[in-house]
């Protein structure tokens, strides 16, 4: 067989993701799980009842529609006008994905070519890196630092370059916490109009914001047919599994998304497509009560954190809490994170892994907050154990 590297080398560096890794060694060692972000309950009931009427009564069990059954077209072009005031026509302008991560993927896939550069904020979730190499362009960084996580505008703009050809956001970040602000996102559109570039979002958080608002780069003058938006069902209705995302933009843009989406899974979730049309009909009241019983959630760990002994940075949306491990003595948090099972049972995500250059976050560390109260109450409770003297032999003795 030849010599030749059976990886491409436009992957080199990207094994398996770390939430495969900490999930796998959460099951291992029976530890509770605040890495990877999937909530521990299932979304409303109704609508898990509409994806099983579907199921019975044949709708979505064969291929449906390429773009999108247009059931769910027209409900994602309703979400977006009623909370953002976006117009959007669901039979050109909508395109139902498996998921945001292959939306963000066919967006890559279809607008990049080879030695373009994507500016993208540092931490990044780490599908971004891998779409963009597989696209054969350059990401750029630009790196959000403790406490607070703000983007350097003056920075993002000298980051801009002649090959620069498209903004990757992320608001709410992920794993930060951090919303752009409407000033933020003006000057970021500002740059975008003036130095023609292209704007994917990625906004699968948008309903998980607990402090202002979420304010859609594409409301922007100047921003609705340069911007691609992206969002899924799985955060907003706590369904993550059925993998249903969607992208909106200009026909244009969209047409150029499409063709790469329909080599990739060519179409996918047919059942669950219908039962996510009506989720995303739900009432306002709905929406709120997420909002209010996540932020009491992300309270609840924030301070069962600090009591452990973290530095906590409070986030702004998404369910994710980014900490950093000093205080304890500790520098580096994939080691720290690969021992914490064994030392109180409990598993996390280490911030390097989300970096270009991990010097920048090598002391942070990434819980969720999308659990059970007591699950929560419990892991916190296990953590305080890192202050003292003793380490654990095993995750049960942490109990």
């Amino acid at each position: 067989m030849s010599a030749r590297p059976l990886l491409n080398r436009r992957l080199n560096g990207l094994g398996t993701t770390i939430f495969a890794e900490m999930s796998a060694l959460a099951t291992a060692t029976g530890s509770i799980n605040l890495g990877q972000g999937f909530p521990d309950t299932d979304g409303p009931r109704e609508i898990a009842q509409a994806a099983a009427d579907a199921v019975l009564n044949g709708r979505g069990n064969q291929y449906p529609p390429g773009p999108g059954i247009p059931e769910l077209r027209t409900a994602v072009a309703e979400h977006q006008q009623r909370c953002y005031g976006l117009t959007y026509d669901p039979d050109s302008e909508v395109l139902v994905t498996a998921g945001a991560t292959e939306a963000i993927a066919a967006a890559m896939l279809a607008l990049l070519e080879p030695g373009d550069e994507v500016i993208a904020f540092e931490p990044f979730y780490d599908s971004y890196a891998a779409c963009i190499a597989m696209a054969g362009a350059t990401r750029v960084p630009l790196t959000l630092r403790a406490p607070d996580f703000r983007p350097d505008l003056d920075r993002l703009r000298a980051l801009v370059t002649p090959r620069t050809r498209l903004l990757l956001l992320n608001t709410p970040h992920n794993p930060t916490g951090m919303v752009l602000t409407p000033d933020e996102l003006s000057a970021i559109a500002e740059l975008a109009c003036e130095r023609d570039l292209l704007v994917v979002t990625d906004e699968v958080y948008e309903h998980l914001v607990f402090t202002g608002g979420h304010h859609p780069i594409a409301a922007l003058p100047g921003m609705r047919d340069r911007t691609v938006t992206i969002s899924s069902a799985g955060k907003t209705f706590s369904f993550t599994g059925w993998k249903v995302g969607w992208a909106t933009g200009s026909p244009d843009l969209i047409a150029a998304v499409r063709t790469a989406k329909q080599y990739l899974t060519y179409v996918s979730a047919g059942p669950f497509q219908y039962a996510v049309a009506e989720a995303l009909r739900l009432p306002d009241s709905y929406f709120t009560t997420l909002r209010t019983d996540l932020l009491r959630k992300r309270d609840l760990l924030a301070d069962g954190l600090r009591a452990a002994g973290f530095e906590v940075y409070t986030p702004q949306g998404t369910y994710f809490i980014t900490t950093d491990i000093t205080p304890f003595g500790e520098k580096d948090a994939y080691a720290f994170c690969r021992t914490l099972p064994e030392r109180c049972g409990v598993v996390a995500i280490p911030n390097s892994v989300f970096y270009d250059d991990p010097d920048a976050g090598r002391s942070q560390v990434r819980f969720t907050f999308c659990k059970q109260d007591d699950v929560l109450s419990d892991a916190t409770a296990r953590l305080r154990r890192l202050g003292g003297s003793a380490v654990l032999t095993s995750p049960g003795d942490a109990g």
